[in-house]
């Protein structure tokens, strides 16, 4: 079986380092971690991921505006994302809807509902 292609998008180094060690254990997913949104759009072409979980607040480009970025892209236009933020706002929520978003999850997380949301937007 090939494994999907997760990208991992966070500011925070110690949820990046946990992530990919617990995604990347399930055996299903190769994974790519990066601190600045602004390296998504030169990886896109080089990483080629089925899935992008996303921070909202980071330094330079946040969360919303990478989303838009994605859907201007020929290449991310159609990769689908969930937002992983401590932000839990109505307002974000809707904002991140608007913008495609699939899922929205809350930090703290537990393993188990992000894998469960990881595998039903990649139809596992």
């Amino acid at each position: 079986m090939e494994k999907k292609k997760i990208m991992v998008i966070d500011d925070e180094r110690a949820f990046l380092r946990i992530v990919k060690i617990n995604l990347e254990e399930t055996g299903k997913y190769d994974v790519k971690v990066i601190q600045y949104a602004d390296d998504m759009l030169p990886l896109l072409r080089v990483f080629s991921p089925d899935l992008i979980l996303l921070d909202i607040l980071m330094p330079g480009v946040g969360g919303f505006e990478a989303c838009q970025m994605l859907k201007e892209n020929p290449i991310g236009k159609d990769v689908p994302v969930i937002i992983v933020s401590a932000v839990d706002e109505k307002d974000a929520k809707e904002q991140a809807r608007n913008l495609g978003v699939l899922d929205f999850l809350v930090k703290p997380i537990e393993f188990g509902d992000l894998l469960s949301s990881i595998e039903k937007v990649l139809g596992e």
